[in-house]
């Protein structure tokens, strides 16, 4: 996704013969030269990634006597900072006896690319806020744009709701470049209303700044205020309906029928030889099962790069089409493609839909063979893949190559081994994994499955309780229905009926057939006749909901009720099997 606060970021380029030019025609200028002479051709310094050409022009600086000027000193500080050398670049900071605008904003720009969270780099940023506004420096739109960036990366709202309040004291608020940056920072943050005002108060609104609302509820979801936007535009600059970043942001989330509609403005401003918008063409009928448009869109296209092809076997991956997105992967090969770790990734996850485990050994050669193991992406593909193949061997192989696991190896391995029936081994990895990680919601999801297939129900208790309590992870409706399951495999019926009369919304169906499911396999007909109720009353038109209910009036031996339920089944239900009957 683009930025659109990039643009106003001052940004200086050379390439490496520029650069070695500019050393030597510095070392030609006579000492009498001016600041400005010097600067002109040290700037080229700052694009490249040499800290020993930088530290060069920082030592003939001071031998030529000009180190103390202002203007060459924001140029060291931006060179230094643009290397990611900041110990060199707060100490010439600290060395400066002047300091203005283009000094602070230089370092609170760099802030940005500084190592640390992103609250901790929040937090120097606005210690350099600070120490300007003491040092009684008046804040320009660029200041802005870098503190609000570290808010929008920290999600940071009441910092960011401060500074907005501060740009609108010092008069800054219909600055358009100023206001890009606040729709962007309200919208990450989910505050779509915010994100609103502040494109209303614009009176000159450009492109850019459409751009960032659109993108704005596209991120929240709110994909026809985002359309209604669109008209909006068009209305207001007479016609003109977006660019390239427009179109691709509606179609990343449109359905099907909203995408045929920008397949056509896409048509019609002919942007369909413009990579990206025909890549998001390919995402929107791809994720929306039209793989046969998904695929003209992919050969209607004249020119074509990695993500194109990403794009289509990812597409063929979800979709269930294994094999043609195997034969994709060879003809992309064939056309001297490079993959990268998302290739291999979707590739992966391909071969496991059609348990391919000969393609997946091949896979895993090239991967190893260019280096690609060691994205961790790629590592966790193959665990997975391995896994759901039911070759467990390999997949822990894979899992300890990777030098430093993440949380996804550790729940891919945990969810590996708790799929094949190792359960207790499957927890002593949960619990040598906490003390490296964090566990989030999806690895506590994986450690209560392992313990309701592995029948451990006082483990499972405590792990429940350690998410709610230690963690303080509230538990989702997988939670609650894995928790169930496993009380009720162990025969705890009544327990698992207090779990699913306490979870916090109506149980849902995967929740209620865990519980029928128990209640059949232990005999407790009127604890299973309630759940089956239930699910009548959410999924009326489901055959197996009144079987289930059949099943129990049979087993009281009520025979009038469960035939009553069998035909009021045919009247509900389309099922071209005879209820009560075998295929046989």
């Amino acid at each position: 996704m683009r930025f659109t606060f990039l643009r106003s970021t001052p940004i200086f380029l050379a390439n490496h013969q520029n650069h070695l030019s500019s050393l030597r025609t510095i070392r030609t200028l006579p000492s009498s030269a001016s600041p400005v002479a010097i600067s002109s051709v040290s700037k080229l310094s700052a694009s490249l990634d040499h800290l020993f050409d930088v530290k060069q022009e920082h030592g003939f600086m001071v031998k030529q006597g000009t180190y103390n000027s202002l203007f060459l000193q924001n140029k060291l500080l931006q060179a230094y900072t643009k290397i990611r050398e900041f110990d060199d670049a707060d100490k010439l900071f600290d060395e400066m006896l002047v300091r203005n605008i283009v000094t602070w904003n230089i370092l609170i720009h760099g802030v940005i690319h500084r190592d640390g969270d992103t609250n901790h780099r929040a937090h120097l940023g606005f210690c350099y806020l600070s120490r300007s506004l003491l040092s009684e420096v008046i804040l320009d739109h660029v200041s802005f744009i870098g503190l609000i960036r570290l808010c929008t990366d920290s999600t940071n709202v009441e910092a960011g709701n401060q500074l907005h309040s501060l740009i609108v004291k010092q008069g800054l608020e219909s600055n358009c470049f100023l206001s890009t940056s606040l729709v962007d920072f309200y919208g990450k943050c989910g505050l779509i209303g915010e994100a609103r005002q502040v494109f209303e108060a614009v009176l000159g609104r450009d492109l850019v700044l459409w751009n960032a609302l659109v993108s704005s509820y596209v991120l929240n979801g709110m994909i026809d205020e985002a359309f209604g936007l669109l008209k909006l535009m068009s209305s207001e600059k007479n016609g003109f309906t977006g660019d390239d970043f427009t179109l691709s942001s509606l179609l990343s989330a449109c359905g099907i029928k909203q995408g045929k509609q920008i397949h056509a403005i896409v048509f019609k401003l002919s942007y369909l030889f413009d990579i990206p918008v025909a890549t998001a063409l390919v995402n929107m009928y791809a994720k929306s099962n039209h793989m046969s448009d998904a695929h003209k869109c992919f050969e209607s296209m004249v020119v074509r790069n990695i993500v194109s092809w990403n794009a289509m076997i990812v597409g063929f991956g979800q979709n269930g089409e294994g094999r043609e997105a195997m034969r994709l992967f060879g003809q992309m090969l064939r056309e001297n493609l490079q993959p990268d770790e998302l290739t291999f990734a979707s590739v992966l996850s391909s071969c496991t839909k059609f348990s391919a485990i000969w393609e997946i050994k091949q896979v895993q050669a090239m991967v190893t063979k260019k280096g690609s193991a060691e994205f961790l992406s790629v590592a966790n593909s193959l665990i997975s893949s391995y896994s759901r193949t039911g070759n467990l061997s390999e997949a822990l192989l894979c899992f300890h190559l990777i030098r430093e696991p993440d949380l996804v190896s550790w729940t891919s391995v945990i969810g590996a081994l708790a799929s094949h029936g190792f359960a207790e081994e499957s927890l002593r990895i949960f619990e040598s994994m906490l003390q490296k990680l964090q566990p989030d919601k999806i690895t506590f999801l994986e450690v209560l499955s392992a313990c309701s297939h592995g029948g451990l129900v006082q483990e499972g208790l405590r792990c429940f309780k350690r998410m709610t309590e230690v963690y303080k992870i509230e538990p989702e409706e997988e939670h609650y229905t894995c928790l169930i399951d496993l009380l009720g495999r162990a025969g705890f019926i009544d327990e698992a009926f207090d779990v699913l009369k306490s979870m916090p919304t109506e149980p849902s169906t995967h929740a209620l057939a865990a519980f029928t499911g128990a209640c059949n396999i232990h005999e407790k007909v009127e604890s299973m006749k309630w759940g089956a109720k239930k699910l009548l009353e959410i999924e009326p038109s489901k055959p197996v909901n009144y079987s289930i209910m059949s099943n129990a009036y049979a087993s009281e031996g009520h025979w009038n009720q469960a035939a009553l339920l069998r035909k009021k089944e045919r009247r509900n239900c389309y099922n071209p099997k005879t209820p009560g009957c075998s295929w046989l």
